[in-house]
């Protein structure tokens, strides 16, 4: 096994010990959350696979930019909610049942609707695009919905356990997370640097932006309800991003570097929006802990 397969396996491993821990922390009811309130899922369909992707065609039609660029901006659009997403809106003081519930329902819906939009895409653009529900499922299976239902069971049998070990495998799994990045991030530099001018950064930064507002402005009367949307209209899952890349434009070998670089962009424009929310959070809610603690 070559050392980049080894990094890359690292990865994934990474990834489905944190969503593992992350189910530890949550509940049956948490995960299904969204789909008892068909008001809020569908507003938040809109804000994530309407609004943005439409946003991501007009830019690739109207614009000038480097082809990979493009093809990020249009699969970053359709993706779903990336799996570490929400453990940083339950940091900014996003309710718990509200997080995971779109995080669950988003996985689970993107099967349906990340195949569709290929397929609108493919009317749009006139060029033959195609990503299989299948494909989809599995990688949702193997990245989100396995690892998080895995450990919402563990902490239904064993709640002692599974409080007790969520915390430190969360943290183990995040060296990892952060050791197999650098390699990574190292590796396609040089790319990435390559894609920066041409209009690319005012592109993903607009996208991210855009992508936070229309978030805050369809989740809903709750602030909390806000803050989460915002920040999962505006990330999307890389992997599922690469995947709509190489099967549809093998040969556009920038791709990894324009998702790269456009998930940079949007983690840190997201910083001073997620500060902001804690802050009016816990201005409103005093109590430390009461919207991020688990359990509740």
């Amino acid at each position: 096994m070559t050392s980049t397969a080894i990094v890359i396996l690292t990865l994934k491993i990474s990834i489905v010990l944190f969503v593992f821990s992350f189910g530890m922390k949550a509940t049956l009811a948490d995960a299904t959350f969204l789909f008892r309130r068909p008001d809020k899922l569908l507003s938040a369909l809109v804000s994530m696979y309407i609004a943005m992707p439409l946003f991501a065609v007009v830019v690739a039609l109207a614009f000038d930019l480097p082809p990979a660029v493009k093809i990020a901006l249009v699969a970053f659009s359709v993706s779903p909610i990336p799996p570490l997403v929400p453990n940083k809106a339950l940091m900014g003081g996003g309710q718990q049942n509200y997080a995971i519930g779109l995080l669950v329902a988003g996985s689970v819906l993107s099967i349906i609707l990340v195949p569709l939009a290929m397929e609108l895409f493919q009317v749009v653009f006139g060029i033959p695009l195609r990503m299989t529900p299948r494909s989809v499922a599995s990688l949702m299976l193997t990245s989100v919905l396995g690892p998080l239902a895995t450990g919402i069971a563990l902490r239904a049998a064993a709640p002692g356990f599974a409080e007790r070990v969520a915390g430190p495998l969360g943290n183990l799994s995040m060296v990892l997370l952060v050791l197999c990045c650098v390699p990574i991030v190292i590796f396609e530099w040089a790319p990435i640097v390559s894609l920066i001018g041409n209009g690319t950064f005012v592109a993903f930064a607009a996208f991210a932006t855009l992508g936070l507002s229309i978030g805050h402005i369809l989740g809903g009367p709750r602030f909390e309800d806000r803050e989460v949307l915002a920040l999962y209209t505006s990330a999307r899952h890389p992997a599922m991003a690469l995947a709509i890349a190489q099967a549809n434009f093998p040969q556009q070998r920038l791709a990894l570097a324009a998702i790269l670089l456009l998930l940079v962009i949007s983690a840190i424009i997201s910083v001073p929006y997620v500060l902001w929310a804690r802050r009016r959070i816990l201005g409103h809610h005093p109590t430390p802990g009461h919207h991020a603690s688990f359990g509740r």
